[in-house]
């Protein structure tokens, strides 16, 4: 048995939720991985533990609890600092998920620094979360959007942008894998072009940071983010890292209790980073608990995750491409992570969702969240299946068989 598969053998037992039968007697067969990850027991358990045995507030007491909770708020932003390969921890900012993080990142650093003439550099592979912060905020600076064309297999057009990019750019702001497509966008080479141009690149990582190694500083990447609850952790909480240099000239977005620094009657300033980006009271059980994750996936590894999701999404296409009028919405394996989106002549992706639902195959459906993809691919919808580390080809056999069911009963077959 390779390496990559000893690592992940028994990982499925770890998931309590695959624990179970569906009331209909099938087996959970999960491929939604892409829109929120299943929770191992460790994060379960850490959440848990926190509520039971020493919640406080954060960064607010210095009794016992209140001390506690803030060592490990702190242990967890080292973890993620580890994670990312940033050179401080001050350069992780606790947020509320990846929208969040995008949204301070454009009007924060955006709203202050884009003018008019300035270009912001997007792609319509974006999910609405890093296309609509920009719109809003090119629309109130006067800056301009351009859009780096895309392949007919879902690629960016890399000709195409260095072209596009020039003294005007201020920002290019792109996925590292396409949450639709799959596709791995080739973040070292957009980012030396970028800089050559003196702009500033940002990663929307909430598809990529849980599937494969991501070091800021080798990649050239000046804003990143991500979803806790994407990264096997709980929901409510994300991820924004920023060069230190730029958090210092970046704009908060919210205002009150832990950013303070000093409020007098007639005006107030503002902490360093990161607690100037984090008002209010945190996600403390869910920050901690995301330790727990980055843990977890830290001990799996990521080429062994990678190499499991590789060779699943390999047996999934090599499945799917047998079924007759099913096309596949993407690049080639090689250039893909672990999202397969498909369509099936003569049937609606929302009607095949819900017949795979009968048979406990539980996909997504719909434009998720990328409208103008789905307009460039002339369909309306799309169903996407999405991998992770606790998916065996068991899981495509499912899938697969839930298809054919959904193909009698739509009478395709």
């Amino acid at each position: 048995m390779a390496t990559q598969q000893v690592a992940l053998c028994g990982v499925r037992d770890q998931f309590p939720v695959f624990g179970q039968t569906l009331p209909n007697g099938q087996p959970v067969t999960f491929l939604d991985t892409a829109a929120s990850a299943q929770k191992p027991i460790c994060v379960i358990e850490a959440e848990e533990s926190v509520q039971k045995s020493h919640y406080a507030n954060a960064y607010r007491g210095v009794y016992e609890f209140g001390a506690q909770i803030d060592e490990e708020l702190e242990a967890t932003r080292e973890a993620i600092r580890k994670l990312i390969g940033a050179v401080d921890a001050s350069e992780i900012v606790f947020t509320s998920g990846s929208t969040m993080s995008i949204n301070m990142i454009a009007f924060g650093w955006g709203g202050r620094h884009l003018q008019e003439g300035d270009e912001i550099v997007l792609n319509e592979m974006e999910h609405h979360a890093n296309l609509v912060p920009w719109q809003q905020v090119a629309e109130r600076t006067g800056a301009k959007i351009v859009y780096i064309p895309l392949t007919e297999d879902g690629q960016l057009d890399l000709l195409a942008f260095d072209e596009l990019v020039n003294e005007r750019t201020r920002v290019l702001s792109v996925t590292g894998m396409s949450n639709v497509l799959g596709t791995i966008n080739p973040v070292r080479r957009l980012a030396d072009r970028v800089h050559e141009a003196g702009g500033i690149v940002v990663v929307d990582g909430a598809q990529s940071v849980p599937h494969a190694p991501v070091d800021v500083q080798a990649d050239g990447i000046d804003f990143l983010v991500f979803s806790g609850h994407k990264l096997y952790g709980p929901t409510g909480v994300g991820v924004l890292y920023g060069r230190k240099d730029l958090l210092a000239e970046m704009d908060a977005l919210l205002f009150g209790g832990h950013m303070i620094e000093r409020v007098t009657k007639s005006g107030s300033t503002w902490a360093g980073a990161p607690a100037k980006f984090e008002a209010g009271t945190l996600p403390i059980v869910q920050a901690i608990a995301l330790k727990s994750a980055i843990d977890f996936v830290n001990e799996l590894g990521f080429e062994a995750i990678h190499e499991q999701e590789s060779r699943l999404t390999r047996y999934a296409m090599d499945a799917l491409t047998q079924v007759p009028g099913l096309k596949i919405y993407g690049p080639r394996l090689e250039d893909r992570g672990a999202i397969v989106s498909f369509t099936i002549d003569g049937a609606h992706p929302e009607d095949l969702a819900q017949l795979l639902n009968r048979k406990g195959v539980f996909v997504r459906h719909g434009h998720h969240c990328t409208m103008p993809l789905h307009d460039l691919l002339t369909v309306s919808s799309t169903v996407r299946a999405s991998f992770g580390v606790y998916n065996t080809t068991e899981d495509v056999d499912q899938l697969v068989a839930a298809i054919e069911f959904a193909r009698q009963r739509l009478r395709l077959a």
